[in-house]
């Protein structure tokens, strides 16, 4: 066992293996939440020919599982460490049956017709879900297990957010590239989803080993999620309702995740129809990922001069205005937008490692009042709140397309939109987001957890 786990971990520095093992696990969750995020949505409308709203009602019942699964994942993975001192097995299980499930998510071709169409993506899209969530879950309960140290789990997700990162720009340029690898778009997306989804199960099959660093002793007769179906859904409620640093961080979070799903969401609409090249998605996201991979490393210094909470906010507040410049891009459309995505960009990169680093340490600020053994109903919490805002931020593009008059189309047949469509393109892309995430801030200002709370 990896003396890493053992209860004196708050003074322990994290070996760079570990470091590396986990944060490799983030090639395979920013693949998973990037590509379907930037593609599915549009696959659907324009490749298939599913209307609009339709499209984002199929990607939303796919999240919508998530949130049903997610907190009995963690209260299964709770009681799964303290049977066997490890969250191992589940995040095997997830890595070994995801890439299946995500090439079938993309291998439905035109021919069968928008409705047999929506419902085979539907249901191939449920069992992805199910297996990323297998993974995701237990992952996000480690930082918590591996150290007690208020900076170390700083430096740890900042490394996991440097490859998260990168796995957004391998994904978000590499997946439209794969597209049209083949001689058509029918077995373009087939190519894209064997090949990223193979990535992806590999990714999260080497941070399972991770696993192995936090693993301790076997313990029963531990605190440990109850196994009703009721009760565990009970027990992430009375989490909730018992830590406030827990209810105001998950509000923030889910807010942020709402307003990045909006426009990873709109990223291929404003490509095609805003910037006028179906392939200018590519430079969205170079725009964006280019400037948050080299950001990462100067947010995690100004949190430990300044605290975790303190760069949490001004990272939010950067990434607001960032994304109310683009409303001008309604009457002056033009690559300038790629320097505002710059700059969301680099608060991109703190909005993701900062609050990550601050879960860990609601999970042991709460172990010192209610006993160790529930951070994967922490977690299952977590994750499904997640989830909810990335789904609601593509159904609230679909619903944006869909009530300013955009027009679906099938693989291969041309189309124009209407004025509105594009207005309303833009605005899902830039008022949207500032909103929501100006809204965050009212929430982060219930976290109270400081250092002197983690570092006893």
């Amino acid at each position: 066992m990896s003396t890493e786990a053992r209860p004196d971990r708050a003074s322990v520095r994290l070996s760079p293996r570990t470091v590396a093992l986990y944060s490799i696990g983030s090639l395979g969750t920013g693949g998973y939440a990037t590509l379907p995020g930037l593609v599915l949505t549009y696959f659907l409308t324009d490749n298939l020919g599913v209307a609009a709203l339709a499209a984002g009602l199929i990607v939303t019942s796919a999240k919508v599982w998530d949130v049903v699964i997610d907190p009995l994942i963690g209260a299964a993975s709770d009681r799964q460490f303290a049977r066997t001192g490890s969250r191992r097995g589940f995040m095997i299980t997830g890595a070994a049956t995801l890439p299946l499930f995500f090439a079938l998510t993309f291998a439905v071709p035109p021919s069968w017709g928008p409705v047999a169409g929506a419902v085979c993506v539907l249901l191939a899209f449920l069992a992805t879900a199910t297996a990323f969530s297998l993974f995701q879950v237990p992952y996000v309960a480690l930082p918590a297990e591996l150290t007690g140290s208020y900076d170390e789990r700083t430096r740890l997700l900042g490394w996991r957010v440097v490859v998260l990162t990168a796995a957004i720009l391998l994904f978000g340029a590499g997946g439209p590239e794969l597209r049209k690898a083949g001689p058509d778009q029918v077995v373009g997306y087939l190519l894209m989803g064997i090949a990223a989804g193979l990535v992806i199960g590999l990714g999260m099959y080497i941070a399972s080993r991770t696993a192995d660093a936090a693993a301790t002793d076997p313990s029963p007769d531990a605190a440990s999620a109850p196994l009703g179906f009721r009760e565990q859904y009970a027990s992430g409620f009375r989490a909730l309702r018992r830590s406030r640093p827990f209810r105001a961080l998950l509000g923030t979070f889910l807010l942020q995740a709402l307003a990045t799903g909006t426009m990873l969401a709109g990223a291929q609409y404003v490509a095609t129809w805003v910037l006028r090249s179906e392939d200018a998605v590519t430079l969205v996201f170079l725009a964006l990922v280019g400037p948050a991979l080299l950001a990462t490393p100067g947010w995690t210094v100004v949190a430990r001069r300044l605290g975790k909470e303190r760069a949490f906010a001004i990272a939010s507040v950067l990434f607001t205005v960032a994304a109310a410049t683009i409303t001008v891009a309604v009457w002056a459309p033009g690559a300038w937008i790629y320097a505002s995505v710059a700059v969301a960009g680099v608060a991109y990169a703190g909005l993701q490692s900062l609050p990550m680093a601050m879960l860990p340490d609601v999970i042991s600020h709460d172990e010192r009042t209610s006993g160790p053994g529930q951070a994967g109903t922490f977690t299952g919490i977590w994750t499904a709140g997640e989830t909810v805002g990335f789904a609601l931020g593509a159904t609230a593009v679909s619903l944006t397309l869909a009530a300013t008059g955009y027009v679906s189309t099938v693989a291969g047949v041309s189309s124009s939109q209407p004025e509105a469509a594009i207005t309303g393109i833009v605005l899902s892309f830039s008022v949207l987001p500032a909103v929501l995430m100006l809204a965050s801030l009212a929430t982060l200002r219930g976290y109270r957890l400081r250092r002197a709370d983690i570092d006893v």
